[in-house]
């Protein structure tokens, strides 16, 4: 943990925004994976504290089960926070939510996202609009 790790503070989180799974992008996942995941563009906020936060959709391959969270990424430090998630059509806050480092989520939905065009390195992107655009087009590596 670096000084400026310590010295560190979150910005006051706002409540969840409102989202629409119409206008969502999908998460490039693996064919194995058993949900489709997808982002709002228009819930991206980039704080000045360094935080992506978002609203993340998932929908079961099969059609049935749906769920939204809100929640934030540290690129600095490859963690995530889940700040709420939607249940039975309102949102339902985390309790005493934690950052946790994001290649440890099983669904690996949340590493596919900040490479897809969330984070730039260690860093979010310059701007919204520029993630958005990552997001729509992602580069791909040459293999």
């Amino acid at each position: 943990m670096t000084a400026s790790d310590v010295e560190w503070k979150e910005t006051d989180v706002p409540p969840p925004p409102a989202f629409a799974e119409g206008r969502a992008i999908p998460i490039e996942m693996p064919t194995r994976s058993a949900l489709n995941f997808s982002v709002d563009p228009e819930t991206i906020v980039i704080t000045n504290d360094g935080v992506v936060r978002y609203v993340v959709l998932s929908r079961s391959q099969q059609g049935g089960a749906f769920n939204a969270y809100y929640e934030g990424v540290r690129c600095s430090t490859d963690e995530v926070k889940t700040y709420a998630r939607f249940n039975d059509g309102k949102w339902v806050e985390a309790k005493d939510p934690e950052w946790k480092p994001y290649r440890q989520i099983k669904s690996g939905y949340v590493s596919r996202l900040t490479y897809q065009g969330l984070c730039r390195g260690h860093g979010p992107q310059v701007s919204v609009r520029e993630t958005v655009q990552l997001l729509r087009k992602p580069v791909r590596e040459v293999e």
